[in-house]
């Protein structure tokens, strides 16, 4: 068993990008630990990594270990004071993309959740309807999913990302072969409620 010896130096903070759950904290701060003479915690929450390091040691070393773990990362650049009267909050691209794939998905999955549960609803054809409105769910709108678990997959991990990608998509694919080589697809098909 090795013991580690307490770090002493200078603090650096990074922005961490890419993570989805505590899985890829915990996977980032592990990939960090590994290097000789420094200590992380990575916070999930906040999306940053506090990273002590001897003294002299380049952070361009820990964003490339950052980055080869399969995340982003990049050293905090300093807030610029908000002009009078603007209160200082702005979105941020990435919180716009997840806001209009969180419309996108409630708008198309309505219709198909009522379709499939009021059988009054259940138009002929309703079935190759609920494909066409649960398609861009299940690849648009799941899409960090899908991208996140393709990373992990690339560096032999699972994280809650893959299990949802996984189930979403083996769910659909189930429905597609329903629909085209079972009997889902029948014209006039009508669940019970």
């Amino acid at each position: 068993m090795t013991t580690s010896t307490p770090v002493s130096g200078p603090s650096i903070e990074l922005r961490i990008g890419g993570m989805t759950c505590a899985s890829c904290a915990n996977r980032i701060e592990r990939k960090l630990n590994k290097i000789d003479g420094v200590a992380a915690t990575v916070n999930y929450a906040t999306e940053k990594a506090t990273v002590t390091v001897p003294d002299g040691y380049d952070p361009a070393q820990l964003l490339a270990e950052v980055e080869n773990a399969g995340y982003s990362a990049a050293l905090p650049t300093p807030e610029k004071p908000a002009p009078p009267g603007e209160t200082g909050e702005t979105d941020d691209p990435e919180r716009v993309s997840l806001r209009h794939r969180l419309t996108g998905s409630v708008l198309l999955s309505v219709p198909v959740i009522a379709m499939a549960m009021i059988p009054t609803l259940q138009f002929t054809y309703w079935q190759w309807a609920s494909l066409v409105l649960a398609a861009p769910v299940i690849v648009w709108a799941a899409w960090p999913f899908h991208r996140a678990a393709w990373a992990n997959l690339r560096h032999a991990t699972a994280t809650m990302d893959t299990l949802i990608s996984l189930g979403t998509l083996s769910a659909f694919l189930w429905s597609l072969y329903a629909l085209f080589f079972g009997t889902a697809g029948t014209p006039g098909m009508k669940h019970p409620f």
